[in-house]
C-alpha cells in the first residue's frame, strides 16, 4: 500500500531517490506523469493500466474529455529506478510542478504524489486546510 510522507531531494541531473518502503509496492518501473494540485502523480504499470482504461473509455467526441486524456497522456514517462534507487524525471514535469530541489513524495494508496516541499507545506496548512471541512465534505459521498 502506497502511504506515508517522505521529504528528498532532486539532484542537478534532476533524478529522485524513491523511498525503500514505496519501491516494492510501486515496481521497479512505473509512470510519471502531470497531476492535480500542481503537483506529479506516480502510478505503478498496474495502476496505470487501470488509470489508462478509464481514459480509454472517455468519449472522444467530449472536449473536456479529450482534453482531461492530453493533460495526463502527453507528458506521461516511464521510470525506473537505477542501482542507487533513483529515477530521473523530465525538466517538462519538475517544470510543471516546481520541483527545483526539496521535495516531498506522499503515499496516496493507488499512488504517489511528488510535491515541491514548500508548495506542499502550503497545501497542507491550516489557513487551506481543515480535517473537519475535508470529513464534512467527504460524507456528501458517503464516506
Amino acid at each position: 500500500m502506497l502511504i506515508g510522507e517522505y521529504e528528498h531531494s532532486v539532484d542537478v541531473k534532476g533524478r529522485l531517490i524513491m523511498p525503500s518502503k514505496l519501491r516494492e509496492d510501486i515496481g521497479e518501473k512505473f509512470v510519471v506523469t502531470k497531476g492535480l494540485d500542481g503537483c506529479l502523480f506516480v502510478f505503478s504499470l498496474k495502476e496505470w493500466e487501470i488509470f489508462q482504461e478509464k481514459l480509454r473509455a472517455l468519449p472522444v467526441s467530449n472536449k473536456n474529455a479529450r482534453d482531461f486524456s492530453r493533460f495526463f497522456l502527453a507528458g506521461a514517462i516511464e521510470c525506473e529506478i537505477d542501482k542507487q534507487g533513483r529515477f530521473l524525471i523530465t525538466s517538462n514535469l519538475r517544470e510543471f510542478a516546481s520541483l527545483d530541489k526539496d521535495v516531498v513524495i506522499i503515499g496516496v494508496t493507488t499512488r504517489l504524489e511528488i510535491w515541491d516541499r514548500d508548495k506542499w507545506k502550503a497545501y497542507n496548512s491550516d489557513e487551506n486546510i481543515s480535517a473537519e471541512t475535508i470529513a464534512e465534505n467527504m460524507s456528501m459521498l458517503g464516506i
